[in-house]
């Protein structure tokens, strides 16, 4: 499978789908991975989670059109970097698709979500009363998706551990769409985002840059 969908953010900064329908083999056969990246596939035990781990890479290693070994690095928040390119870099995945966001200007987050009913049972984990308030009956279950994709995407952008979802990232109130944007901010450091989401078939996708 190649990239099932590509938006350009602005020149140098964009992002991709890959709908993962390979097998774990046919996904490693795509990558040059050096011992300890080897090793840490192996301790993998779930084959989703191997998927997804191995998706991602085949993805970003299309998306930047290389047959170079990518240098992926991980830093002591958990945050993802990039040695030898000069791209920040976000990664989501979810059930059948991993996504990558990509710029050389800005740092960036994402996420992916499949979209189900089961979100109405946490949205109080990770929406305030007054975020909650503002969630559209007619559209609620994809409207929480969107709330909950933009959080997470600011949370994957800012890449430091102990953020509250729930109390550090707040939303605007915001009309639902089948694409939209919305005003957050994140209190730990006084700073304001605008989130971009997208629903693209059975999933919610939210972006981020900065």
């Amino acid at each position: 499978m190649a990239i099932t969908y590509q938006k350009e953010i602005s020149p140098g900064t964009f992002f991709a789908l890959w709908k993962i329908e390979e097998c774990v083999e046919e996904l490693r056969a795509k990558l040059q991975l050096k011992k300890h990246e080897e090793e840490f596939l192996q301790s993998i035990h779930h084959d989703k989670r191997k998927l997804h781990w191995l998706g991602a890479r085949v993805l970003l290693r299309a998306m930047l059109n290389t047959n170079t070994y990518i240098d992926y690095g991980v830093d002591i928040q958990g945050k993802p970097f990039l040695i030898n390119f000069p791209y920040s870099i976000s990664i989501s995945h979810s059930f059948d698709y991993a996504a990558v966001m990509v710029s050389e200007q800005y740092q960036v987050g994402i996420d992916i979500e499949l979209i189900s009913p089961k979100i109405e049972q946490v949205a109080p984990k990770f929406l305030l009363p007054n975020e909650l308030n503002f969630i559209e009956f007619n559209h609620r279950i994809e409207h929480l998706y969107a709330c909950w994709c933009a959080k997470e995407a600011i949370y994957k952008l800012n890449g430091k551990r102990g953020v509250s979802l729930l109390n550090d990232i707040r939303l605007n109130p915001f009309e639902y769409q089948q694409r939209g944007k919305i005003e957050a901010n994140l209190i730990a450091d006084d700073s304001h985002f605008t989130a971009y989401f997208e629903k693209f078939d059975k999933y919610m996708i939210c972006w981020v840059i900065r």
